[in-house]
């Protein structure tokens, strides 16, 4: 079968430079490599060919020789082969590139050591797993801050062996199976794969009397009161981090965060926009028509604003420094008022009677608003 063009299996063009190269093998590399994708033929194929294309692109005398002559410059009795300079192992041109240490029938995993694909590389300490957890809140608890404790269940310190995993009488020796590492090394043709030791579970260590409690685990499931302090003017979807409140760590590594997301819960008048509120009152038609004084409700009370004459429906008039108060100290926001006239539905002869010899009196100089829109409706009714 014909080999493939290295331009092609990186996907460069012709005239790439060699940084657009060792962009693109790096992309590939990590795509293909052998630790990430186990037992998977095709992948280590296609790990050897870009390795390969890579070596050559990458040296300009190479390249100048391949663009010449292709892959017969690097065949059985060419000048390459003939001075010894065959392809090195993609290993130790991936371990180039990347800057990492190890690899294919070395003492590890290089995919790990990058990008952390596996757990510990040895039986130290190790940090406890982040918690979520999904708090909800009243209206009022998230604008004016309050103090929560919530339960929360995890994996903490074992209280019988104080999280050391062994019962009394008990030590912890090196494991014997992977020499502390926490990791077993099982090679696989030209490269190796880095597991979690299966005697240890990667813990580095083993115990000739395990605790009871957690099974040598040094952790137990427990139900632990947490105090979480939420701030003034909160909103759903906030995250507050409660430092070290998460899982507890393993072999003495430090515990993880826990982290609560915040549901704030929607209000019977307030409506919120940022640090903004909104909020309906309705009016009479003659406060409206008047003007007035009106009462209004606010996070902190009562308060009065005026409502100018003429005052249509769905006008909006604004409170400042009546919103909610800025989480980062920014001040508070502004309460606005949508007033809404309301339409009289219940009313008896005379107050009828009334309102029609008002209804008589009126013209467009009185409802300019109707004026208007008939003037630009005329065509239509004629």
């Amino acid at each position: 079968m014909a080999k493939a063009d290295y331009y092609e299996l990186l996907g460069v063009k012709k005239g790439a430079s060699a940084d657009e190269i060792k962009k693109a093998y790096r992309k590939l590399a990590v795509k293909f490599h052998p630790d990430k994708n186990p037992d998977d033929k095709a992948a280590e194929e296609k790990f050897k060919e870009i390795s390969e294309a890579y070596e050559v692109l990458s040296d300009s005398e190479k390249r100048s020789t391949y663009d010449q002559f292709g892959h017969a410059a690097f065949g059985p009795g060419s000048r390459a082969s003939r001075g010894g300079g065959g392809f090195h192992d993609p290993f130790d041109i991936f371990k180039e590139v990347f800057g990492a240490g190890g690899g294919g029938g070395g003492g590890g995993s290089i995919f790990e050591d990058l990008f952390g694909g596996g757990g510990r590389r040895s039986g130290g300490p190790s940090r406890g797993s982040d918690l979520r957890y999904d708090m909800e809140l009243t209206f009022e608890e998230a604008v004016n801050g309050c103090e929560k404790v919530i339960s929360v269940n995890k994996l903490d310190s074992c209280g019988s062996c104080n999280g050391s995993g062994a019962a009394d009488g008990g030590s912890k020796t090196t494991c014997s199976t992977c020499n502390g590492q926490g990791q077993v090394v099982q090679s696989q043709g030209f490269f190796s794969v880095a597991q979690t030791c299966p005697r240890c579970k990667g813990t580095g260590s083993t115990i000739d009397k395990p605790c009871r409690s957690c099974n040598g685990e040094g952790r137990a499931n427990k139900s632990s009161k947490v105090t979480i302090r939420v701030p003034a003017g909160v909103d759903s979807g906030a995250r507050l981090r409660s430092t070290g409140n998460g899982e507890a760590g393993i072999s003495g590594g430090k515990p993880g965060d826990l982290y609560c997301v915040l549901h704030v819960r929607d209000h019977e008048i307030f409506e919120r926009d940022g640090d903004d509120l909104l909020c309906e009152v309705p009016i009479s038609f003659v406060q409206a028509t008047l003007g007035s004084e009106i009462e209004v409700p606010t996070l902190s009370g009562k308060a009065r604003i005026n409502v100018p004459a003429g005052t249509q429906s769905g006008t909006i008039l604004r409170l400042r420094g009546k919103g909610v108060k800025n989480v980062q100290g920014y001040g508070h926001g502004d309460l606005h008022v949508r007033v809404i006239v309301e339409v009289p539905t219940r009313l008896n002869a005379e107050q009828k009677a009334k309102l029609t010899e008002f209804g008589e009196l009126c013209d467009d100089r009185v409802s300019p608003m109707r004026g208007s829109f008939f003037e630009k409706a005329k065509k239509f009714f004629s």
